[in-house]
């Protein structure tokens, strides 16, 4: 599919998407346009219930006067209301309900508004950037796929006065789309095609784009001492792997910042072993290593100017005659121990020596990790929100105004010792769950005890927003890539501005 921009004006053919603010004001062009088709688009609004609410639509097929296929009318709201989420979201819905009438030519008007609050390249720029994940699939096992069941979108236009600044801006956001649509990609791989190995190599890829990448094996990861993420694969057939990602795009001595990722390929529960009911969705259950992939792309796509370092902690969690058994007690790299009271509480041991793991080599200035770590997470905030927790306020304050500003929101919630009595072990230095109360945030209290000398951490609970089951304006149902728009707000606005 073809994207670009062009300069205002009404196209011969095709489908057309125009703005129309609250109360029912047509936009500039879409004044021109009403006037070309003697007033069709006045008639539609008076005749129906279409008054220009932000995210309202109204298709208008085939308009006399013109050669258009379709006219689509999108909702504004307010001009000075406008956010840059906003204009993703007109982006993302213009596509999708023009390829939904088999369209095969959009254009999208991006009208220079009084009051608009985003400026008309960083609009149009963001329109382009929603079209663009709304836009995304993952197809490529459909083998007999019926034709009208394809989108037959093929180019993409968005109109603007401010094209070749569009074009500037569109840059970065491009790089972006390229991270979320990794990460989309990665999570929605079947487990018998991602296994920890193949993710390896899939990271491997990533040199092309300027990334350093280092894979460990078992053996130099048993070497190093890395008990807690080995235990959680020794059930498996497949081979974990642990990945660095590297970006240099900062000063040359300057501590990176560092995002870690758990990468459970499958997720059986191992010998606490999960329902049937629903497991084939735990193919997902890697969804923090393809965030972290994804953003290192993105870094480097749009030489971020800053270091920083990706790890992604991969293994596959199968029951077996050598797997990891509830009772057994396990090493961390860190020389902690833990007993492992619940196989399926395996995420915690693959972070934990991956956060030692980046501190003892890269003496990180902050640490972010991301995790599908517990269904309690899901319980408490649903699909809207992912669970932050965090030894810092600055850090955790930044965060929460990134996802706001992305559109990939967060919530933070409490870190207190007094949680740690439910990790309390008789035999080893802690157990690896805490019981059913406050899940989420005993998960958080374990992560923590392996956070050195008060660097800045955050844990992102990301099992809520990792997979969607419904569609939304700029995420298709499926993986959604939740993580890589937050986390490159995140860099661009704390350590490169």
């Amino acid at each position: 599919m073809k994207l670009g921009f062009s300069k205002r004006a009404l196209p011969e053919t095709g489908a057309l998407a125009v703005g129309v603010l609250d109360g029912g004001t047509l936009t500039p062009l879409a004044e021109e346009l009403d006037a070309l088709t003697e007033g069709a688009l006045t008639r539609a609004i008076k005749g129906g219930l279409f008054t220009g609410k932000r995210d309202q639509t109204l298709v208008l097929p085939a308009p006399a006067g013109t050669k258009l296929s379709h006219v689509l009318l999108l909702g504004l709201g307010p001009a000075a209301e406008l956010t840059a989420v906003h204009c993703q979201n007109l982006g993302g819905t213009a596509y999708g309900r023009l390829a939904a009438v088999g369209a095969e030519s959009v254009a999208i008007v991006v009208d220079d508004l009084a009051g608009l609050p985003v400026a008309p390249a960083e609009a149009a720029a963001e329109v382009a950037f929603g079209a663009r994940l709304a836009a995304y699939r993952f197809d490529r096992y459909r083998t007999s796929e019926k034709k009208e069941d394809k989108p037959r979108v093929k180019k993409i236009t968005i109109l603007t006065d401010a094209a070749r600044p569009a074009k500037t801006a569109w840059a970065a956001r491009e790089a972006l789309a390229e991270g979320v649509i990794l990460a989309r990609d990665l999570v929605s791989e079947p487990a018998n095609i991602l296994s920890p190995e193949e993710f390896a190599k899939r990271a491997q890829e990533l040199e092309a784009v300027g990334l350093t990448v280092k894979v460990l094996d078992e053996k130099e990861m048993a070497r190093l001492g890395m008990g807690a993420l080995l235990g959680v694969g020794q059930g498996s057939a497949q081979d974990s792997r642990l990945v660095t990602l590297e970006w240099a795009g900062g000063k040359k001595k300057a501590d990176p910042v560092a995002f870690v990722g758990k990468g459970v390929c499958f997720d059986s529960g191992g010998i606490s072993i999960k329902p049937a009911g629903g497991m084939e969705d735990m193919k997902w259950d890697m969804g923090g290593a393809a965030v972290v992939t994804g953003l290192m792309k993105t870094l480097a796509l749009r030489k971020a100017k800053l270091n920083a370092v990706g790890i992604l902690g991969l293994v596959e969690n199968m029951p077996s005659g050598t797997a990891q058994r509830p009772g057994d007690v396990v090493t961390s790299l860190s020389g902690q121990t833990i007993e492992v009271i619940n196989t399926d509480a395996e995420g915690r041991l693959v972070l934990a020596d991956a956060l030692t793991y980046v501190q003892d080599t890269f003496n990180p200035k902050a640490i972010i990790d991301l995790a599908t770590l517990t269904g309690a997470i899901i319980i408490s905030l649903g699909s809207e929100h992912a669970g932050l927790f965090s030894n810092d306020d600055t850090l955790a304050g930044a965060l929460a105004e990134a996802g706001l500003a992305s559109g990939e929101k967060l919530w933070r919630l409490p870190l207190d010792a007094a949680y740690d009595k439910q990790l309390k072990s008789e035999i080893a230095d802690m157990k690896n769950v805490g019981g059913r109360e406050a899940g989420s945030i005993t998960a958080a209290q374990f992560l923590k005890r392996f956070i050195k000398n008060d660097t800045p951490w955050a844990h992102l609970d990301i099992a809520g927003v990792t997979w969607s089951k419904k569609d939304s304006p700029t995420v298709p149902k499926g993986g959604t890539g939740f993580g890589v728009r937050l986390l490159d707000r995140l860099v661009s606005e704390t350590w490169e501005s």
